[in-house]
C-alpha cells in the first residue's frame, strides 16, 4: 500500500514564479471563474471534478497541478479527492481572492463569454437572508408557523459552520448561471489532455 500523498499549498508569489509551469485549475462556480481568474486556470467545477478524474490525472503526469478557489477552502476539498485517487496536486493559500489582494492581474473571458457573476458565499449569504427575512415577514403577516422557515436556515448555517459543508452551496451551484455550458467543460477538458 502506498503512503498518501501530502497536502502541498503554494503562496502567492511561489505560484507567480511557477505560473508558466503550473496547470491550474479553477473549481469554482462558472460565474465566479468568469469574474476574474488566474492566467491560464481552466474552469473544472468542484462538483465536476470526478468527471474530470483522467483528464487531470494526464496533465498531472506531465507537470504540477495548481487547483484555486475563492479563498482556498474548496481547492483543499479538490485536492483532498485528487490525492485519494493518487493524483498530486497543491493548492493556492488564500486563493483568487489572495491573488488578487498581493497585486496580481486575473484574467477575464472576452466580453461575450462574460457572465456577471456573484461568488459563491455572496450567493448564499443572499439566500439565506432573504429566506430568514421571508420566514420572519410571513410569521408575523400570515401565521407564526412560518417562523420555522427562519429557524431552519439557523440550523442549516449552524450545521455548514460545524460540518465545513454547504448544502445551500451545493443546491445554489446546480443553477443555470453556475453551471458551466457543455462547451465550456469540454474544451477545459480537451485542453487537459493537451497538456
Amino acid at each position: 500500500m502506498t503512503a498518501p500523498l501530502a497536502p502541498v499549498t503554494l503562496r502567492t508569489d511561489q505560484a507567480r514564479t511557477r505560473l508558466h509551469e503550473l496547470t491550474v485549475i479553477d473549481v469554482r462556480t462558472p460565474g465566479e471563474y468568469a469574474s476574474g481568474h488566474l492566467p491560464g486556470a481552466l474552469n473544472v467545477p468542484l462538483d465536476r471534478i470526478r468527471r474530470a478524474l483522467p483528464e487531470i490525472r494526464h496533465a498531472a503526469e506531465r507537470g504540477e497541478v495548481l487547483v484555486v478557489c475563492a479563498s482556498g477552502a474548496r481547492s483543499e476539498k479538490a485536492c483532498g479527492l485528487l490525492a485519494e485517487q493518487g493524483i498530486p496536486a497543491a493548492t493556492l493559500a488564500g486563493g483568487t481572492s489572495a491573488w488578487a489582494a498581493a497585486g496580481h492581474d486575473l484574467e477575464q473571458p472576452a466580453a461575450r463569454d462574460t457572465r456577471a457573476g456573484w461568488s459563491m458565499e455572496r450567493q448564499v449569504r443572499f439566500t439565506a437572508g432573504a429566506l430568514v427575512l421571508v420566514g420572519i415577514v410571513l410569521g408575523l403577516l400570515v401565521h407564526p408557523a412560518f417562523q420555522i422557515l427562519s429557524a431552519g436556515v439557523a440550523g442549516g448555517l449552524v450545521f455548514s459552520a460545524l460540518t465545513d459543508t454547504c448544502g445551500m452551496a451545493i443546491l445554489l451551484g446546480k443553477l443555470p448561471h453556475n453551471r458551466p455550458g457543455a462547451a465550456d467543460f469540454d474544451a477545459a477538458l480537451s485542453a487537459l489532455r493537451s497538456r
